[in-house]
Parts: structure tokens; C-alpha cells; sequence
């Protein structure tokens, strides 16, 4: 289903639903092999799991069984105090030069959990779809550092990139789930400083809503097998510190989004962050930005993380690339 929605000051804005009709989200249909064997794995490796640093550990030890795809090199930087990894084709590698496009990955894992080591398949398979680099830096996270130390970390290593001699243009910006909530926050940071914008911003299952407040939250809450509301909520509670859950400065589901790049929303059907990604869309509709979104029948929170046992990770993940390509050559043939 796709639908076109005019924006505020009468500009068409592209609003693209990947589902195959209304009843998608409300049922799990068909679920794949590859859905229900993620769903098992994510689920086992909890078992005894009592606080963040359990999860996270957790989560290190799953995502280090999904295989890193042939065709990149992957090394250690320092982006100027933010560690991370630098994924690159191995014929950029060869040449000794970074290739001239490059995408600021920012991971997930609700702000405390997911490095540059748990997401290297997802990065490496955007590298070579999209035919850039990829910097996947390794920002703080809590319970250690809360808010705004990632959104800081963030900026800091866009800033980075700039003084590599990238041009804007050259870079695109994405994340899922937490790092989908610091892709649009670094925009909105960027933004307010004046500072030049990247050519896209794309977030994948991305919580945009701090507050948990989305109708999905309940009405897919039998439907989702990774997140519950009370858990986005605990982790608010920590990351925030006290501070306003509904500020802009944290939530950009309250922030005014105009002179933002254009914008590719993904989301689960099944995922609770549904809502989250929907009402954004109308947000930046509204405030003239580009936007799409996918909406992709039975999948569930960041499901674009396992590209080598799920079909619609690799799709997905094309997708992307593809969104990233077309903007960043659009900004090219116009400078």
C-alpha cells in the first residue's frame, strides 16, 4: 500500500507502507523459519539475565554468531575520542584510501547495550550494498553515561568525519532502535548549530517516543516478542535521569523537523515501536521533510540484524542502501 500525503505548505511528501494491508499489523500470519529462530536465540539469550550489563553482555555473546559478510576490511579508530570500527571495501583498502562515501552508523541496543563489534554484519552488509564506508562508533552508554552522553558522542564523531575531508553531501546518517532516536537527534544537534546536514538520515525500529505513549505499545504488546512497554520505560528512566522524556532534545517525536534530510523510517508490524515510526512520519510530512516509511509484515524489533538467516533483513537492508545511494548522487549532480 502506498499513499501520498501533502504537507503543511502544499509539498508532496512520499509516505511508502511496505505491508500488505491493514490486517498485517494485527496478526502474525505466516511467521518465517528465520523470524522464529532469531525470536528463540534473543529469547534464550536472556535466560538468567538480571540487569543491563547482564543483557548486554547477552547480547555481545548473540550477535557474535552472525557471520560478518566477504568483501570488507574492519579496523580500529579513533573518532576524535570516540572509539569504533571503520568498515571499508577491500578495493578501497587496496587503493589505501577511504572510499568518498561514507555512512555514520549508530547502533542500537536501548542506550545501553550494542557496540561496533555486535553490529558488524549489519554494517558491512550496508557497505557493500551501498558502496560506502561505514563508521560504526562505539558511544557511551548507560548505566555508566545517561543521557546526553550518546547524542554528544554522536555529534562527536560526525564532527570527525567533516575533518576527515568528508563533505555532508558524502555522508548519510543511520541507526535502529536507540541509535534510530540519536540519527535524528544528531540532525536536530546539527541543525541547531548551523552545522552542514548529511545528504539522508535512515532509522530502522527506531524509538522516537520516550514516553512509551503510541497506542501500538499496548495494542501490539501480545504481538511482540522483543520489547514490552514497561521495559522502554525503565530504560527511559535511566537514561534520562530525571530530565523531561517529552523534550525534543530527546524525543524527536515532539521536535519540529523542518530543514531536516530526507528521512527512511523502517518498522516491524509486530514491533510495539510501530506507532513510533508512524507518527513521526505524519511529523515530518508535516514539516516538509522527505519521508518514507516501510511498514514490513511480520517482522519484529531490529530484525535487519540478521541478514544471513532472515530474507527480509537483506531486502530491508537493500533498501536502505538504495535510499542512501539515490540521496547522496541527488546531492552530488546538485552542488
Amino acid at each position: 500500500m502506498k499513499l501520498l500525503i501533502v504537507s503543511a505548505l502544499g509539498v508532496a511528501t512520499s509516505i511508502a507502507f511496505a505491508t500488505s494491508g491493514a490486517h498485517a499489523q494485527r496478526a502474525p500470519a505466516s511467521v518465517n523459519d528465520g523470524i522464529a529462530t532469531v525470536v528463540a536465540k534473543r529469547q534464550q539469550s536472556l535466560v538468567g539475565t538480571r540487569d543491563f550489563i547482564d543483557r548486554r553482555a547477552a547480547f555481545e555473546k548473540l550477535m557474535a554468531q552472525v557471520p560478518v559478510p566477504d568483501g570488507v576490511t574492519i579496523h580500529h579508530v579513533d573518532a576524535n575520542g570516540v572509539p569504533g570500527k571503520w568498515v571499508s571495501l577491500n578495493h578501497a583498502r587496496v587503493s589505501g584510501t577511504h572510499g568518498r562515501r561514507v555512512i555514520l552508523y549508530l547502533h542500537g541496543g536501548g542506550f545501553y547495550s550494542g557496540s561496533s563489534n555486535s553490529h558488524r554484519a549489519l554494517a558491512a552488509t550496508l557497505a557493500r550494498d551501498a558502496g560506502a564506508d561505514v563508521l560504526l562508533p562505539d558511544y557511551r552508554r548507560m548505566p555508566e553515561a545517561r543521557y546526553p552522553a550518546q547524542i554528544d558522542d554522536a555529534v562527536t564523531s560526525y564532527e570527525w568525519l567533516l575533518k576527515q575531508g568528508y563533505f555532508a553531501s558524502d555522508i548519510a546518517v543511520a541507526g535502529e532502535s536507540a541509535g534510530g532516536n540519536l540519527v535524528l537527534e544528531l540532525a536536530l544537534r546539527l541543525r541547531a548549530a548551523h552545522r552542514p546536514l548529511p545528504s539522508s538520515l535512515v532509522a530502522m525500529s527506531p524509538i522516537m517516543d520516550l514516553t512509551a505513549s503510541g497506542d501500538s505499545t499496548r495494542t501490539l504488546a501480545s504481538l511482540d516478542p522483543v520489547l514490552t512497554r514497561a521495559g522502554l520505560l525503565d530504560v527511559t528512566k535511566v537514561y534520562m535521569q530525571g530530565a523531561d522524556p517529552r523534550s525534543p532534545d530527546a524525543s524527536p517525536l515532539f521536535a519540529d523537523l523542518h530543514g531536516l534530510p530526507p528521512l527512511l523510517l523502517q518498522v516491524g508490524a509486530r514491533e510495539i515501536l510501530l506507532d513510533d515510526s508512524l507518527r513521526i512520519a505524519r511529523v515530518a510530512a508535516l514539516d516538509d521533510v522527505a519521508v518514507s516509511v516501510e511498514v514490513w509484515p511480520g517482522m519484529v524489533h531490529q530484525w535487519q540484524l540478521f541478514p544471513d538467516v532472515v530474507p527480509e533483513a537483506r531486502r530491508a537492508l537493500r533498501n536502505c542502501a538504495e535510499f542512501i545511494d539515490a540521496h547522496m548522487a541527488r546531492v552530488a549532480t546538485t552542488q
